[in-house]
C-alpha cells in the first residue's frame, strides 16, 4: 500500500469509480460525498474512510482530489470557513479533476502557494463507465516534478495521462476539447433537423455518414440514437455542456481570440435550456430535440 493518504471530495458518477480504483490499487482513501450517501457507503464498505467534513478530510490526507461540477463548487470548497485552504498544511497537493475555469485555477495556485501547498489541474475525459473501469483520460497542468510525483496515483484510474504543461493548461485544453465535441453535436443536431424539415429521413443521413470519412463514435451516439428516437446515448448532461462552453467563451473573450462558431454553439445551448432541456436528466443528445422543437418537426421513428 502506498504511504500517500488520499482524500477524495466528490464521489458522484465519475468520482465513485475513481475512488474505488484507488482503493483497489492500494491507496488509503478518505471520501466525502454530497447529498447522495449511497456512493460514500459503498466505498466505506470497500475500505474507505468517511471523512465527515472538509477540514477532517484535509487534515488526514497528503493528496486531496476534487471531483465536482465546476468553478463555483471548487471555490466554495477551497474558500469556505473550515474549507480546504484554511485546513491545508505545507507539503500537501490538491488536484482539481473538475472542469473549471483556467483563470480561477491560476488564482487558486497563488492562494495555495502562500501556504506551501501545490495546486494541480487534472480534468478528465470519457464517461462514468470508464471511471469504474479505471480507463479515464486526464489532462494535467503541473510542473515536471509534481507531475512525476502524482502520475502513479493518476494511473490508478486513468488509461492515458497527458502532461499538458504548467498549471492551468489542463483546464484550458479540456475546454477546447469539449468545445470540439459539443460543437460537433450542435452541427449534427441542425443537420438532422434539416433532414426532417426538408423531407429526408434522418436515418438516411446516418446511413450515408456511416460509410464516409466524417463518421465517428460521437456521430453514432448522437445521430444514430436520435434517428431511433433515443437521445440518451451520449452520457453528458446538456446543462454541464452549456457550462463548459460558457467557460470557453469567457476564455476566448478575455484572450481576444477571433471567431464566430464559439458564440453560435453557446447560443444553441442557451436556446435548448430556455426551451426546457436544462434539467439534470436531459443529456446532450437532447440538443436534437431542442432544435426540432424550434423548427416544429420530429426527429426519430414516425408513428
Amino acid at each position: 500500500m502506498s504511504e500517500q493518504r488520499i482524500g477524495f471530495i466528490g464521489v458522484g458518477l465519475m468520482g465513485h469509480g475513481m475512488a474505488r480504483n484507488l482503493l483497489e490499487k492500494g491507496w488509503a482513501v478518505t471520501v466525502l460525498g454530497h447529498r447522495n450517501r449511497a456512493p460514500v457507503e459503498d466505498l466505506v464498505e470497500r475500505g474507505a474512510r468517511d471523512g465527515g467534513d472538509v477540514a477532517s478530510l484535509v487534515r488526514d490526507s497528503d493528496i486531496v482530489f476534487l471531483c465536482v461540477t465546476g468553478t463555483p463548487e471548487v471555490e466554495d470548497l477551497v474558500f469556505r470557513e473550515a474549507g480546504i485552504l484554511a485546513s491545508c498544511r505545507a507539503g500537501q497537493i490538491v488536484i482539481d479533476t473538475s472542469t473549471s475555469q483556467p483563470g480561477s485555477t491560476r488564482r487558486l495556485v497563488e492562494a495555495f502557494r502562500a501556504k506551501g501547498v501545490r495546486f494541480v489541474d487534472a480534468p478528465l475525459t470519457r464517461t462514468p463507465v470508464e471511471a469504474e473501469q479505471g480507463r479515464l483520460n486526464t489532462l494535467v497542468g503541473a510542473d515536471a516534478a509534481t507531475f512525476a510525483e502524482i502520475e502513479p496515483v493518476l494511473r490508478a484510474f486513468c488509461e492515458n495521462v497527458f502532461h499538458i504543461g504548467d498549471v492551468g493548461s489542463g483546464h484550458t485544453i479540456k475546454l477546447i476539447n469539449n468545445f470540439v465535441a459539443i460543437g460537433s453535436v450542435a452541427l449534427i443536431s441542425e443537420a438532422l433537423v434539416a433532414c426532417a424539415k426538408l423531407g429526408v429521413e434522418p436515418a438516411q443521413l446516418v446511413k450515408l455518414v456511416s460509410v464516409g470519412a466524417i463518421n465517428s463514435p460521437m456521430f453514432q451516439m448522437v445521430a444514430g440514437g436520435a434517428a431511433e428516437g433515443d437521445f440518451t446515448r451520449m452520457k453528458f448532461a446538456l446543462k454541464n455542456a452549456a457550462k463548459d462552453v460558457r467557460y470557453f467563451v469567457q476564455e476566448m473573450t478575455e484572450a481576444q481570440v477571433a471567431g464566430v462558431v464559439t458564440s453560435a454553439v453557446n447560443q444553441s445551448l442557451n436556446q435548448a435550456i430556455g426551451l426546457g432541456f436544462g434539467a439534470p436528466d436531459k443529456l446532450l443528445g437532447s440538443l436534437v430535440e431542442a432544435q426540432a422543437a424550434l423548427n416544429n418537426v420530429t426527429v426519430g421513428p414516425r408513428g
